[in-house]
């Protein structure tokens, strides 16, 4: 019976083509508009690592004075000394911790048809890759041993390596970075978590293709290497970072389950609470949160995103709601047709569901030309100055889902004008005819 019901909606499209063509450009509309701003909303609200972010939890600790910021109020600050860093960290309380910072460094190519050029870099204890399960290419990261002894060691980008190297295998070969020779350890297959969850507060981009290099953070430090981003809430020495009353450290605890995390926590705060007593706290507030509540916390995606998102949805409503009153005005013009049919013994059913198969084929219809104004509208988005445009892309997740959209949209529109056809009477519509 299916076939039957969509060859009378063919013919009837080809009886009211005009009529037709309004319904499934209305219905594209809104579904491109809505697409467009829900694959954006999808990306920058997605889970960087789905397989591992329920381990992963972000360290504060309050340093701050009573009378600076933060202490007036609820919030943390954002980054940890690099004292109370080195602290927890050689405390070895979580199954894996690494500190980090971005920085920027100036990379000069090893051939003569290259000119020198600046890139952004992170800097890192031993435990940053295998906590963030970054796949390697060639080689592997630096040890703990390394980074102690202050090696010149680095990691770079799979990108990085495409541009200076070709794509070969670089491990043992030399990177100058800021005029100081460094060898090369590893190469990363293409990995960059989106969003980059963490460098917020660091000074790098949340979206993009990710850094170019990975530095040990003590050797990059004994090479001269600043942090992009620092805050100071005290008086003392500030010219020795390591040693000064100032914040510019990621802190990032790997814990296995509920226990642990417990067991942390308790941890934190006892840490917290020596350093009141030391003296160098004034208060022993801390915070633990898991990578996705850090996320939503700091409100990574922007309010525009989510207005331009829910703006894009109402217009599919309306949208919907003019699709109804089109197939309403198709009904009505249909009256006499409904009436035979009846008449030579349709049931009130096989009315509803022949138009709501008009319905389902003008919803992919719809979804079909939907699909084209989605990805124009993703394409002028990737041609704005914003950090993440150039990953406004539609996936197969998002393909699938705009046709799903469309025709779920285009059967609820037609529920009424269907419920409408079923209760055309046949006897008045005889008479007439």
């Amino acid at each position: 019976m299916l076939g039957y019901y969509l060859d009378l909606a063919l013919h009837s499209f080809r009886r009211n083509k005009v009529l037709t063509a309004l319904m499934v450009i209305t219905l594209a509309l809104g579904i491109g508009a809505s697409m467009t701003t829900l694959t954006v909303l999808r990306l920058l609200s997605g889970d960087p690592l789905p397989q591992k972010s329920g381990r992963l939890f972000y360290v504060q600790l309050d340093p701050y004075p009573k009378d600076r910021p933060f202490s007036r109020s609820d919030k943390l600050p954002w980054l940890t000394s690099y004292t109370d860093a080195m602290n927890l960290l050689h405390a070895h309380r979580a199954e894996r911790q690494a500190a980090m910072a971005m920085t920027q460094v100036k990379l000069t190519p090893t051939t003569t048809q290259q000119h020198p050029f600046f890139a952004t870099g992170v800097m890192a204890t031993a435990d940053f890759f295998a906590m963030f399960e970054a796949p390697f290419q060639y080689g592997a990261g630096w040890s703990e041993a390394e980074a102690e002894g202050r090696a010149r060691v680095v990691v770079i980008a799979d990108f990085l390596n495409d541009q200076l190297f070709g794509g070969a295998n670089s491990v043992g070969r030399s990177l100058r970075i800021n005029d100081q020779d460094f060898r090369i350890v590893g190469v990363l297959r293409q990995w960059a978590p989106q969003p980059r969850f963490y460098s917020l507060y660091l000074g790098g981009p949340n979206y993009g293709k990710g850094e170019a290099v990975f530095l040990p953070l003590q050797s990059a430090r004994a090479a001269g290497m600043d942090p992009v981003n620092l805050m100071s809430y005290g008086t003392g020495d500030k010219q020795v970072l390591e040693n000064s009353p100032s914040i510019w450290l990621g802190l990032w605890v790997q814990l296995p389950d509920a226990a642990a995390v417990a067991a942390y926590r308790s941890f934190l705060a006892g840490y917290a609470q020596q350093q009141v007593a030391l003296g160098r706290f004034q208060r022993s507030r801390i915070g633990l949160s898991g990578l996705m509540q850090w996320l939503d916390s700091q409100q990574v995606v922007p309010d525009n995103v989510r207005m331009q998102t829910g703006l894009a949805f109402s217009f599919l409503l309306i949208c919907m709601v003019n699709t109804v009153g089109l197939l309403l005005a198709k009904c009505l013009r249909r009256s006499g047709e409904i009436g035979v049919r009846r008449a030579l013994g349709a049931s009130r059913k096989a009315i509803f569901a022949q138009f709501m198969a008009e319905a389902g084929l003008i919803g992919l219809a719809g979804g079909a030309l939907g699909l084209i104004f989605a990805l124009f509208g993703l394409w002028c988005i990737r041609q704005q100055p914003a950090e993440y445009a150039e990953l406004a892309h539609l996936d197969v997740q998002m393909f699938l889902c705009t046709f799903a959209v469309a025709l779920m949209a285009s059967l609820v529109a037609g529920i009424l004008p269907a419920w409408r056809a079923c209760a055309v009477t046949p006897a008045p519509q005889l008479k007439s005819a």
